[in-house]
């Protein structure tokens, strides 16, 4: 196992957190580089044989590193900004294998994407077409394009991350992708080259996911009679990973379903995997500053904060919370909110948890590895935390903490 007790402590693949706590201080988050391959693995062991591209979601875990182990593995990228694009392509990704989604790129975006020569823009609106097709006219390109549709299937998830409907931001109206697609045809700098969706993210059964790929594939089907050739179908990520008692579902169940789905035809199968490859390679490493004790409720007070993992006071999201040292037998046990310094009653990293831990121990919050450090903030001008990548017994520093200094380093007090 990536995480796992050795000799009573518990360590990221051969590498005490305990070690990595005393080299680099807390908090800290910690990934395993293992576990990603092995993540990544699963998806290209499911699509052996298929013309296809594993496009990493690079919102889930936008660190440098994390982007060049995937480059190195193969992967190709899913964005949604113009920073990310840059990190990508800082980390040796190749742009021939990026796709932007989102549904607000800005013209100084779209011209960067073009002339970057990325794989394709994913459409999200009429309005977003237009403006595609403007900014490619004034380069002088055809901008390559594939619209995303809401296929009106519910992801049943958490309703901020179900992102398939027809009230959802993102994407296009199922009823209204023929004519985009017409009218995308049409305009001689835009190259319609794919066709794609994305129902939400946490999916637990690949029901919702597969049902969803089957009306994109029959969609796509519509659109080549209409003339309109498409490259890719891409069906998008979302699938979940295991925080606590989900059903384990595989990702080999969902990929089975989408493969089938799209049978013998000529496309490339495009998939946009985060959370399931990242999520469970890394946990947050924190310590407890103070042990308080109330009539109603008990707290471990630690240094690790909503700053640094926002799911829990956003999502209400559980994260399992394990000693960084194992309980000898029959410690005693009490029940504890595990909560930070911000000034917010949101501020919690897990509630009614059984632990023995006194002041200056280590805790792990585990399954951090996805929408952690990426959605974390220096709310209450708490510097964000540092990220450490292990290898084997070695650890990597891939971004060192920030400092106080550094928070306001681009500001100015003007002369009154």
């Amino acid at each position: 196992m990536d995480f796992a007790y050795r000799n009573s402590a518990l360590c990221a693949e051969q590498l005490p957190l305990e070690e990595i706590a005393r080299r680099f201080g807390t908090p800290c988050y910690v990934y395993s580089r293992a576990a990603i391959e092995r993540h990544y693995g699963d998806y290209v062991q499911s699509l052996d044989g298929h013309q296809a591209l594993v496009a990493y979601s690079v919102k889930a875990n936008a660190n440098l590193a994390v982007l060049a182990l995937m480059a190195r593995l193969g992967a190709g990228f899913d964005i949604v900004s113009g920073g990310e694009l840059a990190r990508v392509l800082a980390a040796g990704g190749d742009p021939r294998r990026v796709l932007f989604s989102g549904v607000g790129k800005s013209e100084i975006e779209i011209a960067q994407a073009l002339e970057a020569g990325i794989l394709c823009l994913n459409i999200e609106s009429e309005a977003e077409l237009e403006r595609v097709d403007a900014v490619a006219s004034r380069l002088g390109q055809r901008a390559p394009i594939a619209l995303r549709v809401n296929p009106e299937i519910d992801a049943k998830t958490h309703p901020y991350i179900s992102t398939g409907l027809r009230k959802s931001k993102f994407g296009v109206p199922f009823a209204d992708a023929e004519r985009l697609y017409q009218e995308a045809a049409r305009r001689k700098h835009i190259e319609p080259i794919g066709i794609g969706c994305h129902i939400g993210s946490l999916l637990a059964d690949p029901a919702p996911w597969i049902e969803a790929a089957e009306r994109v594939i029959e969609l796509a089907d519509r659109v080549e009679r209409m003339g309109v050739s498409l490259a890719h179908i891409d069906v998008g990520g979302g699938i979940g990973i295991r925080y606590r008692d989900e059903p384990g579902r595989s990702v080999a169940e969902f990929v089975a379903g989408a493969l089938r789905a799209l049978g013998a035809r000529r496309q490339r199968l495009i998939v946009d995997p985060g959370r399931s490859i990242v999520g469970n390679a890394g946990v947050l490493l924190t310590r407890v500053e103070y042990v308080k004790r109330g009539p109603d409720r008990s707290f471990l007070v630690v240094d690790a904060a909503m700053n640094d993992l926002l799911r829990p006071a956003l999502y209400d999201a559980w994260h399992e919370v394990r000693t960084v040292r194992e309980p000898a037998p029959g410690a005693t046990l009490g029940t504890y909110d595990v909560v930070g310094p911000i000034c917010e009653s949101a501020d919690f990293l897990a509630k009614d948890r059984p632990l023995a831990a006194t002041a200056g121990d280590l805790l792990a919050v585990m399954s951090a590895g996805a929408y952690g450090m990426s959605m974390s903030s220096n709310y209450n001008a708490r510097p964000r935390a540092a990220e450490v990548m292990v290898d084997g017994a070695a650890a990597h520093l891939v971004r060192r903490r920030e400092s106080v200094q550094e928070l306001f380093a681009g500001e100015s007090i003007p002369a009154w």
